[in-house]
Formats: C-alpha cells, structure tokens, sequence
C-alpha cells in the first residue's frame, strides 16, 4: 500500500473547522450572486480565495458569511463541508461557526441552527458522517459583546452544541478578558477551546489554559517559544488542533518543509497534536492532503500519523464510553494498514 493510500484509509475525525472557511469557491459566488452581494473582481472562480495575511484573509471571510443568509444557505454550506469532509473518510467532525458574522444579514441564531443542524442530519444519513457544533466567539468585539454571545447560545441550547471557541483576528486580542464569559460557559455545561499561538505569543497559550481552563487550544504553534509551556503541556495532556497549510499564510512559518517549522517539533515534544484542515475552502484542501503534507514535506512517518489520528479522538468532545468505543475500533482498523505501508 503506497502513502497516499494509507492516508486515505486511515480513519479520521476533525476538531478545526470552520464551516464559512469551508464554502468552496464556486457557492459563495452563487450565494452572493443570489442576494446581490458585489464581489471583487477576479478571474477564475477560486481567485476570489487569493490573499496575502490574516487579515486579507478575514476580509474574504467577511464577504463569505455576509452570502450566506437563510436556512437553507445555512443546510448547503454544511452538508457541502461535511462531504469535502467524507471524501477524506473523515467519520467526526467538530465544526465550529461564527454567528456574529451572520447577524447583520437578518438572521436569528436559531435559524442559522435550523439550517445547520439540518445538513448535518443529512450528512448523517447520506454520508455516514456524525458532527457536532461549536459558535465561536469574535475575539475582536470585546468581552462585553461575549457575554451577550453566550446569552444566545444559552438561550437556544441543542445537544448538537457542546462547546463555545474563540477567534478571528488573534494579534491584539489576548484571552484574558474573556475569563468570566468562559466561567460561566463551562457552568452552564459548555466545553471550551480558543484560538491562541497562531499569531499572537505563546503567553497566550498559557492564558487560555490557566485563565480560561481551557484543554485545548485551536493552532498553538507558538508554543515552541516557551519550552516550560511544552512541557507542561505534554505532561497534562492539553490537546492541539493544528492546520498545515493554514501556517503558510496566517503564520511567521510560511516554509512547510523547514525543520523549525512548529508541527512536527510539536509532534516530535509529544504534544498531543491533532491534524485538520481548518478552512479548507479557502485553503483549497482536503484532511487527506493535510496528512500528506505532514508525511511528505515534514518528515512524519506512517505510524505517528495514526496516531495522530487517533488523537483527534482523545481529544474531541465525544462522550467518554463512545471515546473508548470509537479508539477500540479505530486502532482495529489502523493495526492491519499499518503493516501494509510502504512509507
């Protein structure tokens, strides 16, 4: 079995998804075509996804969730991520969502729900594909806006909900502030992640750990700053969700194949790292092609990709006994194509 096959066979879940980041090119244009959104100019369809920073790419996200306006935009932008998702055999996905986006188009947060929650029952029923839903917090409104965030979480709550995150534009926007609206959130029963060292130090790392309590964090890559915080880390288990390709434009570590590139020294620091695609519209991937990016260009053998893979379980947010069931058989699955790769 040759790497490209392996990767494709092993069994996988994804934590790190946005589902705006994942609309492919092709249905924003008809989205916002559909509801008179002007677009900048472009050439081919997926030169609308061209941009050079964080925050060119923020701009392209803004134009994406401004299209994507009713429940049924809402039903088709999922089910189309989930099967992007699927082709990668992808069996959990963790998709997070940013409902502040949406607002100003004159949707409720419940609608957005209707919407959402219905591609993915049909992705669960056609696809095979089982997914859970995480609002993200706009780091870039302040604490106070936070706090009427959670209200509207908290005033719709639906099991497929389990979890708040935090995001958008990390530089400037520490976590600390929002200690008290994540407080209130874990009371309420809602699991919490935050974006924190993708562009911002690694002290943010920390603080969204010890401030926020946080058991996983979103990206991390900074971490590698701060080798107490590395180990620390890897002592108490805290789990990345780490997005290859994303690192070559949102990040300082633009080369993919450099041995200080913060992945594979993650990995390698045993961290319990995760592999995903993040926004894989916009970055024009798939979670199989994010596995071979870390076994080609990082150097990252057959047998500590699986185990990456088992990691997005270990650290997901299943219920422990699903946990324990979905790893035994995983591991099953994993074991026989493990002895038939060639790396």
């Amino acid at each position: 079995m040759d790497l490209k096959s392996f990767i494709h066979a092993l069994p996988k879940a994804e934590l790190h998804l946005h589902l705006e980041g994942a609309v492919a090119a092709g249905t924003v244009i008809d989205l916002a075509n559909k509801h008179g959104i002007t677009l900048p100019d472009f050439g081919a369809d997926s030169d609308i996804f061209n941009f050079a920073d964080l925050g060119a790419f923020l701009k392209v996200y803004d134009i994406i969730c401004r299209s994507i306006r009713t429940p049924d935009d809402f039903r088709r932008v999922t089910y189309e991520a989930l099967a992007r998702c699927a082709r990668s055999n992808v069996r959990y996905v963790e998709l997070f969502f940013s409902p502040g986006a949406h607002s100003e188009c004159g949707i409720s947060y419940s609608h957005m729900l209707d919407g959402i929650l219905s591609g993915m029952t049909d992705a669960e029923r056609s696809l095979k594909i089982t997914s859970k839903l995480i609002p993200a917090i706009n780091r870039e409104l302040g604490p106070e806006e936070a706090e009427k965030f959670l209200n509207m979480v908290l005033s719709d709550r639906r099991p497929e909900v389990i979890g708040i995150g935090l995001d958008y534009l990390e530089d400037g926007f520490p976590p600390g502030p929002y200690k008290d609206v994540y407080a209130r959130a874990r009371a309420a029963g809602l699991k919490l992640t935050a974006h924190a060292g993708e562009s911002g130090p690694a002290e943010n790392i920390r603080n969204s750990i010890d401030l926020l309590d946080c058991a996983r964090i979103d990206h991390g890559y900074n971490i590698v700053d701060d080798p107490a915080l590395i180990a620390d880390c890897a002592k108490s288990g805290i789990g990345f969700t780490c997005c290859p390709s994303t690192t070559a434009y949102t990040t300082v570590f633009r080369n993919l194949e450099s041995p200080d590139h913060p992945i594979p020294r993650m990995v390698a620091a045993g961290l319990t790292v995760t592999l995903n695609t993040d926004d894989p519209g916009l970055f024009r991937t798939e979670l199989d092609n994010e596995f071979l990016i870390v076994a080609e260009k990082m150097k990252v053998p057959p047998a500590t990709l699986a185990e990456l893979a088992l990691n997005s379980v270990r650290i997901s947010w299943m219920d422990e006994d699903a946990k324990a069931a979905v790893l035994a058989d995983w591991q099953a699955q994993i074991t026989p194509l493990l002895a038939q790769v060639v790396p």
